[in-house]
Order: structure tokens, then sequence, then C-alpha cells
């Protein structure tokens, strides 16, 4: 048996890429998945049911159990049919791992309000419409003396934890996402779900788009594909098991390597006896650094 037989799962954005490495890797450890993916391109556009449907097809031919949802996460009606669909094929859901998501880079200056708006809808609301609605399900269980034992998995980025050029939407989207994990940790506790997040750092069709990375991104023969998809699913299986201790957690991987992450930081204080004045402001911070923090790798 594996370690998550008995455990209903839905993984959005599942018909490739990461979605589609977390959905069979779960499957393989014995959970039943509902693989959501409305088959939109890298950008948003246009709707294919066709890989969610492949997904499923792998899993079943693996023996697994798997339904397809063809549902948009940031349509807050199909976010609660995606979670009713998971609770009327298989009974019950015990994870919920949101990984959905689109890019439409561009500088501040040339975004478009279109381009910023996609990319905070399919992201942010998105995580927010399946949690809200899985959320809203397990509190209705725990009320009725039914235990739950529930995981939330949701996916940020480098970007949104430093942040990216040429990426303000999605930085923005991925760093509310870092943020929603923390207080949805903390609220849903009571009713025993726990609530992480994950910053992979892997190739993906919205990684090969974003200028520079791609060079960065290859593999040489014989070595380890530290950039390969699959290295993050074994964390997210890790996340959704039901006897797993985290919660609250922002944890970054790539390859064979996990930084925990312990968010926002005081890095040095000043105090001052009364209001601040300008002269004594140029004096308390004069050693701030004139640049943000380096870059890494976003996904």
């Amino acid at each position: 048996m594996g370690s998550l037989t008995g455990r209903v799962a839905i993984v959005t954005g599942a018909g490739r890429g990461l979605g589609r490495e977390h959905a069979l890797l779960l499957a393989a450890e014995g959970a039943k998945v509902v693989v959501n993916d409305p088959g939109v391109a890298g950008d948003g556009h246009g709707t294919d049911g066709s890989p969610a449907h492949r997904v499923v097809a792998e899993i079943r031919a693996a023996g697994g159990e798997a339904v397809a949802d063809t549902g948009r996460v940031d349509d807050f009606s199909a976010a609660r049919a995606l979670v009713d669909r998971a609770v009327s094929s298989f009974g019950e859901l015990h994870v919920l791992v949101n990984n959905a998501g689109i890019t439409r880079d561009a500088t501040v200056a040339r975004m478009t309000e279109q381009q910023w708006d996609s990319v905070i809808s399919v992201h942010l609301k998105g995580h927010y419409a399946t949690l809200h609605h899985a959320a809203a399900h397990w509190r209705d269980r725990a009320k009725a003396g039914r235990p739950v034992r529930a995981s939330v998995i949701n996916t940020s980025s480098g970007s949104g934890l430093r942040g990216n050029p040429g990426q303000l939407n999605y930085a923005a989207a991925k760093a509310g996402i870092a943020a929603m994990t923390v207080v949805a940790a903390r609220e849903l506790e009571r009713y025993g779900v726990r609530v992480n997040s994950i910053a992979p750092v892997a190739r993906t069709r919205m990684t090969l788009d974003t200028p520079g990375l791609a060079e960065k991104l290859a593999v040489r023969e014989g070595e380890f594909d530290a950039w390969h998809p699959a290295n993050a699913s074994p964390l997210v299986a890790w996340l959704a098991a039901e006897n797993c201790p985290a919660n609250g957690q922002m944890l970054m991987i790539r390859g064979g390597r996990i930084d925990v992450y312990a968010g926002w930081t005081i890095a040095e204080s000043h105090e001052h006896d009364g209001r601040w004045t300008s002269a004594g402001l140029d004096a308390a911070l004069a050693g701030l650094p004139s640049a943000p923090p380096p870059l890494i790798p976003s996904v």
C-alpha cells in the first residue's frame, strides 16, 4: 500500500508539467486523483480538455483511480464544482494541490491591465476559490463531528519571494499566495486542515518562456536533471500524507535541495525618542542597501 492509500486529492493545472507529475505520483502512492486542467496555453489563452484526460488515462493504465475536470480555477462556480466532483466521485476530499498558473510577462511600464488581471486571477483568485470551497467542506465536516485530516499544498515561487524583473503580476500573485498560506494555516488548523506552500524551481512551459532562464535549465547528458518537474512531486506527496506534521510552511525545492523559508524578518531596528525628522532618518538609515536582494530562479 502507498503512503496515500485512501486519500482523495485534487491537483489543479495537472495536465502538464509540475501538476502532471504531482498527479501521477499521488496516484502511484495510492491516492484517488481529480485531474483539473482546462488546457489553456501558457499565457492563459484557449482551452483544450485533452491534457487532463490524457493524465487520467495514464493513471488508470497504471492501475490507479482518477477523473478529469476541465473547469477554470478562477471561476468561482467551477471551483465549487471541482470540490463537489471530488466528493461525488470518491466520497471525500483530503488533499488540495493548488498548482494551476499562467504567465503574461512584461515590465511595469509596458504591462497592460489585461496582463495584470489575467495573471492575478488565475494564480491568486484561483488559489482562493478552490481553497474557499474545500475549506467550507472541511469546516462543515468538522462541525458535524466527523474527523478531518486534510492537507492543502499551495504553489508560490522564487519570483514572489524575492522578485523577478518583468514579472510584476506573477510576483505579486505568488507573494500573495505565500501570505495566504500562513493565514489559512492559522484559520483551518482548528478543523484538522494543514496548509503549506512550495516554491518549485523546474523546467516548465512558464520557465522556458522566461527570458534568460531556458539556457540555465539545460542538463548535460548523464547528469542528474535538477530541473525536472518530477523532482518537486515527492515533497507534495509528503505534505499530502495524513501524518505529515508540517503546517504554515514555505518550502523551496530545486532538484535535491530544499530551502525552508521564514518569511519577512527584521534585518535591523532603529529607535528615536519622539517623532523622526528628515535629518534623523538620514543618519539612522544611511546604511540601507541601494539595491534589492539578489535574484533567484522562479517558476
